[in-house]
């Protein structure tokens, strides 16, 4: 089967690129084409594709061609008609597509007859900032089409040229032209993801779930020795990943614990200001961004992960990858972590924003035998494998070709 992997970005930006590039390396495995089209950029890996890729568009440069780029991109429509035309692939799968390729590839996919499926990574198809979460908290006031909400809040970075220009993308393809109907099957990776956008109205018989998958390293973990007890947060420094809510935690834990922040992002500065003001140098450290073995080793050694997030994460690598080792996660009950999560029996969970219970878990992680939860864990993540993945995702596939 020829595939047409869609993803804006080709290098590991996030996880909806990990999952794009790993899902393309099993469907190789299993005897697929695979045709990727993305956007051309200084930091992408190679591929014999590259002549396709459409021209890269900066969104940081605020300029009229990047405008009207955002709302109908011509390179995108004019690359992707000659890469059907020479390719003639039998099923499009879209990724993270927003803004840069916009959203008129679909019709253009739909004109030359091939099935479409889409991962939903994250909430753009129902929500203009993607997230269901603005200004601090959970937000849903875009529901039943009211996208002015995006704008009234400025629910984009907090600019209301950025919300007004999102809120307007939103009319444009969701409520005008009604582009995403065009799309034949949408892949949520949690449950939860495909319930909430079942109540923002997309049909939920259109809404398949396939949890992401990941293959635990061959003969376990790095070995490395746990030299200090420390509890391990890593991750984008955003505000609705609430490692604020950590550090507060962290005022009532016991000494003993070290805690290891690893990431970067906009909350950067405010978190090392927290730092200083809870006097908490001696007990937390602020590592930047960590890759590759480096980042292995840290999760390794590291007693257990915590996700303290605020927002209705969706099946974040951030908690498959340390639970495929062994390790015990501390997460808050929000999105599809609590699908995977069994309080107590697999991981730890509590009421995003409660600090004071988060505090007492990782005060009783003794007590609750943390490290047969993580065995637990390892258990739980074993049946989100690559093979099991691959089997799912070709089902929804055929369907398609029906």
């Amino acid at each position: 089967m020829k595939i047409l992997q869609i993803n804006k970005f080709y290098y590991l930006k996030g996880g909806s690129e990990r999952y794009f590039f790993d899902l393309s390396e099993i469907l190789k495995k299993n005897g697929h084409k695979i045709i990727p089209f993305s956007m051309q950029d200084d930091n992408n890996l190679p591929s014999k594709y590259t002549k396709y890729f459409i021209k890269k568009v900066d969104l940081n440069k605020f300029n009229l061609i990047n405008i009207l780029k955002f709302f109908y991109n011509y390179d995108a429509v004019k690359r992707l008609k000659k890469l059907i035309k020479y390719e003639k692939p039998d099923i499009a799968h879209l990724h993270n597509i927003a803004h840069q390729f916009s959203p008129e590839i679909i019709r253009i996919l739909k004109k030359n007859n091939i099935k479409i499926a889409q991962t939903l990574h994250d909430y753009k198809l129902i929500c203009p900032n993607a997230k269901l979460f603005a200004h601090n908290q959970n937000c849903e006031k875009c529901q039943g089409g009211k996208y002015y909400n995006c704008l009234k809040r400025k629910c984009v970075k907090n600019s209301y040229l950025k919300s007004f220009m999102a809120a307007l993308e939103a009319y444009l393809w969701n409520r005008l032209l009604k582009v995403y109907n065009k799309v034949d099957m949408f892949i949520a990776p949690s449950k939860f993801m495909r319930d909430k956008c079942a109540d923002f109205g997309v049909p939920e018989e259109k809404i398949k779930v396939v949890y992401n998958f990941y293959d635990a390293p061959v003969n376990g973990e790095i070995e490395v020795k746990n030299t200090e007890k420390y509890i391990l947060y890593y991750g984008r420094l955003s505000k609705e990943k609430g490692v604020d809510v950590l550090l507060e935690a962290m005022r009532s834990v016991k000494g003993e614990f070290k805690l290891k922040i690893v990431g970067s992002g906009p909350e950067y500065k405010h978190l090392e200001r927290q730092i200083n003001k809870f006097n908490l140098q001696d007990r937390v450290s602020l590592l930047g961004p960590k890759y590759g073995k480096d980042l292995q080793i840290i999760i390794n050694q590291a007693m257990v992960v915590v996700l303290p997030s605020l927002w209705p994460e969706n099946m974040p690598y951030c908690l498959l990858e340390p639970m495929a080792i062994g390790k015990t996660m501390i997460v808050s009950r929000v999105g599809g972590m609590t699908e995977i999560i069994k309080d107590k029996e697999n991981g730890f969970s509590f009421a995003p924003g409660d600090f004071n219970v988060l505090a007492n878990i990782i005060n009783n992680l003794e007590k609750f035998d943390y490290k047969k939860i993580g065995e637990e864990a390892k258990e739980t993540i074993k049946k989100l494998n690559s093979k099991n993945h691959y089997q799912k995702i070709l089902k929804v596939y055929t369907e398609l070709r029906k």
